[in-house]
């Protein structure tokens, strides 16, 4: 019940993110005079919002494995995006959140994401009124790897690749999707404070809302979808093209605490000695007294 009242509260959530996202085509700009305000507020009220998601979601989350894996992943997360910071749409992160998203479902990648933006930041020093919007829509790029169609496994005597390249392939087009979809959004809570009024790309408060969509998605078409959006799902494809598999057996195996196959339980082997401990053959010990005969085995022809 509790996991599905934090679903619940994740939805909800994010559904009030993307309403932070998209205010221009709900609400007038602010006035001229009032224009540097806009982000002051944005990064006042999303923060709260993450804060309230984080505390809320479900208790699975806390488990010392969970944390240690949650903590290391963010980590390398936030490495990867330090080390690709000032290559233009050079974004290796996406590989890992759309990976782990997959392997440990739609929490997980949620909270990788805004860890990793979150510790990078500060790492970099690059918070601004960028950050929390980044937060939330990396949290939506590895939550929406864990939602994809699930991918059967084949029966018993049936290959395996089939299945594996279905997942990577389908991944692919996730992480091409997610890369425009993500420079997409990232334009549209500052597009109005981005240009001047009065060009074709310009928003403009008392416009229909057809035309204010042709403005942006011209404005989005021209300065990141064309260039940065797409050099990120041309490396987001390649980095899962190239290390996908074995990362994902590896995050998989990792989840389930086994070094051997996901999903395969291994029974020991008994140490105690055969027939309870007790001697099934004769001693050879001097002295000893010669063990009965062995009744002879009934043939199974009889």
């Amino acid at each position: 019940m509790r996991a599905r009242w934090t679903s619940w509260l994740l939805a909800g959530g994010s559904l009030l993110a993307a309403a932070g996202f998209a205010w221009p085509f709900f609400a007038s700009a602010l006035p001229e005079d009032a224009r540097a305000a806009a982000p002051i507020v944005a990064f006042a009220l999303v923060p709260a919002l993450i804060v309230a998601l984080a505390l809320t979601l479900d208790r699975e989350m806390y488990t010392a494995k969970t944390v240690a894996l949650l903590g290391v992943l963010s980590a390398v997360g936030a490495a990867v995006r330090i080390a690709g910071t000032g290559v233009g749409g050079v974004e290796a992160v996406f590989i890992l959140l759309i990976l782990a998203g997959r392997a440990y479902g739609a929490r997980f990648g949620f909270l990788l994401g805004l860890l990793t933006i979150a510790v990078s930041s500060a790492l970099w020093g690059g918070f601004g009124p960028w950050t929390p919007f980044q937060m939330f829509a990396c949290g939506w790029v590895g939550a929406g790897a864990a939602l994809l169609p699930r991918i059967r496994t084949p029966r018993i005597g049936t290959p395996r690749n089939g299945t594996a390249r279905l997942e990577i392939a389908m991944l692919v087009a996730y992480g091409i999707a997610s890369s425009y979809l993500f420079g997409l959004v990232m334009n549209l809570w500052f597009w109005p404070f981005a240009v001047g009024s009065g060009t074709d790309i310009s928003y403009a408060a008392d416009a229909p809302l057809g035309e204010n969509l042709a403005s942006f998605a011209l404005y989005t078409l021209v300065t990141s979808t064309l260039t940065w959006d797409t050099v990120r799902a041309i490396t987001t494809t390649i980095g899962i093209v190239l290390v996908g598999p074995a990362a994902l057996a590896a995050l998989r195996r990792a989840k389930l605490g086994k070094p051997g196959r996901p999903g395969r339980l291994v029974t020991p082997r008994s140490t105690s000695l055969p027939g309870g401990g007790t001697r099934t053959h004769p001693s050879t010990a001097p002295g000893a007294a010669a063990a009965p005969p062995t009744a002879p085995r009934p043939s199974a022809r009889a």
